[in-house]
């Protein structure tokens, strides 16, 4: 038996609950999130780069969410650069965090391309001012990560994105001989 708020949602063959969607920026981290069947994301908060790890943390913990999708940022081209790098770091830190909790909170790495662009246009659009769209410009984007990852969720009954994986841990109970 599944515990609360983790039934099977029989129609995509993915358990409903609550995900989490992250934007990670040098300065502020986005952050949205779903409903219970992962139809439409929403923006929670904004929050300062140096205290974002562990309030995601804390946000997935207190929503029972079941993944959390950290944007990946890659040029056009695919590459991975600096910004990838701080994101890979961002979502491992955040295994490390969950670790041992039950049942699991799953972290995924989403191909972000574009996202924090799109989000700026889509503020712009709107009316919002140049200078006011920092204060929200992350949890759009934050926002367009995961429901990009909910579209492909629906569209393909699997997961999105690459799962982190937690660092293995050295086998010390050998002994030198």
């Amino acid at each position: 038996m599944m515990p609360a708020g983790h039934e099977q949602n029989l129609s995509e063959g993915l358990p409903r609950g609550v995900r989490l969607g992250v934007d990670v920026g040098d300065v502020r981290v986005g952050l949205a999130r779903s409903d219970l069947d992962g139809m439409i994301a929403t923006p929670v908060e904004t929050l300062e780069r140096d205290t974002s790890v562990r309030r995601v943390a804390e946000e997935a913990r207190e929503l029972d969410a079941h993944v959390i999708m950290v944007g990946l940022p890659r040029s056009l081209n695919g590459a991975e650069g600096a910004a990838a790098q701080k994101a890979r770091a961002f979502a491992a830190e955040l295994v490390t965090l969950l670790s041992g909790q039950e049942p699991e909170i799953e972290v995924r790495l989403i191909d972000e391309r574009l996202t924090t662009v799109s989000a700026h246009k889509a503020l712009h659009s709107s009316g919002r001012k140049g200078r006011k769209h920092r204060q929200v410009v992350d949890q759009v984007a934050a926002v367009m990560i995961l429901q990009q990852a909910l579209d492909t969720e629906r569209s393909t009954g699997a997961r999105s994105g690459e799962r982190v994986q937690a660092p293995a841990v050295p086998d010390t109970t050998q002994e030198d001989t």
